[in-house]
This record gives C-alpha cells, structure tokens and sequence, in this order.
C-alpha cells in the first residue's frame, strides 16, 4: 500500500539522519548542495503530503499516475534553481535539531493520512492527483535522496528492498512512458550502456 512504503522511506530516512555527525552537515552532498540542504530537500517529501492534505481537493484527475507526474507535470513545478533554493530554506528550517523537526512532521503526515478516504485527490499547481500516486512519487524521493545522503555520508542508507523495487519500478515505468523502454532494458541486459546522462527526473 503506498502509504505503507512512503512509512517505511521515511522512517528509513529518519534513522540515516540520526547518525549523521555534527561535523558533516556542510559537507558536500549532491550538486551545490551540503548535507543540511539535501536533508532539508528530502524533507520535503513529508511537508509537502502535510501541506496538500490540508487544502482543498481538485475537482479532477488531471495528473493519473507517479508515471505521468515525472514524465509531463513535473517540469512544470519549477526550475532547477528554484527547486535548489527550496531545499537550502528546507535545510535552515530544520534548525538546531534536524531529527526533531522530521520526525513531528512524519508524525503529522501519518496523523493526516490515517484520516483520507481511498479515493482522496491532492492539489499539486492547480493540479490534481490521486493520493496513493502522490504517495508513489513522495517515497521515491524519500528513497533516491536516502541513498544521495549514503553516498554523501558514508552511512549505511538501510533501505529495505520493497522500498527499493517499488523506487526501481516507478523509474522503469517512467523511462518506458517518456520512449527509453528499450534503451533501458538493453542496458540492464548488458548489451549496451544507457546515454550519457540518462536520468528521468
């Protein structure tokens, strides 16, 4: 169920941000990015469910699918720089106790999605999008920037491998609805290796 793994990514994160050590939170993480900033980005993925469940539905489906989310709305939501600048304001919003801050927002987030009828829409830019597929897209953020921070930190991300297919499937699919199924799949086959800077988000 998608608010199950969006749970799990989101406690597994919480637990990766508790090691981090003092001394690395303005190390370089990901782009101009430092530890703080990344953290604070990813945090985002829990404020956000916060923030949209408590405005208004849409009166429509105009976003069906996480697919659909990354392949057409997202460039929509804003650029690179504004997307870097959030995540640095993130990341000085959670203050003098990082793991304090997400965990009430998780707490939240949990309180509010406890209380959603099934077929709840949420408001993304004017937008609607089913719940459960906003959840899609909110665990694989949750997922990717807990592996970033991993990589950044030296700290095991500890990631549980349904969290990790459920990332891995929405990434396939992905690539698949924007035309690079078979690119994909011939890479992942080991005939041929994937474009240079290949990415789907």
């Amino acid at each position: 169920m998608p608010s199950a793994m969006f749970s799990q990514a989101a406690e597994t994160f919480v637990t990766l941000v508790q090691a981090i050590r003092p001394e690395q939170w303005d190390d370089e993480a990901l782009g101009s990015w430092t530890v703080r900033d990344l953290t604070g980005h990813t945090t985002r993925a829990i404020l956000t469910v916060v923030t949209y469940l408590g405005q208004d539905e849409p009166g429509d489906v105009t976003i069906p699918t996480a697919e659909h989310y990354y392949t057409v709305a997202l460039t929509q939501f804003g650029d690179d720089a504004s997307v870097a600048k959030r995540g640095v304001e993130a990341g000085v919003w959670l203050g003098q106790d990082p793991v304090g801050r997400i965990k009430e927002s998780l707490a939240r987030a949990r309180e509010l999605l406890a209380a959603q009828p099934r077929n709840r829409l949420v408001s993304i830019g004017g937008m609607g999008i089913p719940l459960a597929e906003y959840l899609r897209t909110r665990t694989f953020e949750l997922t990717v920037h807990t592996m970033d921070l991993a990589r950044a930190t030296g700290i095991p991300h500890g990631l549980s491998p349904a969290v990790l297919t459920g990332a891995a499937r929405l990434a396939a699919s992905t690539a698949v609805a924007r035309g690079h199924g078979e690119e994909l799949l011939l890479a992942m086959t080991g005939r041929a290796p994937l474009p240079e800077a290949f990415t789907i988000v």
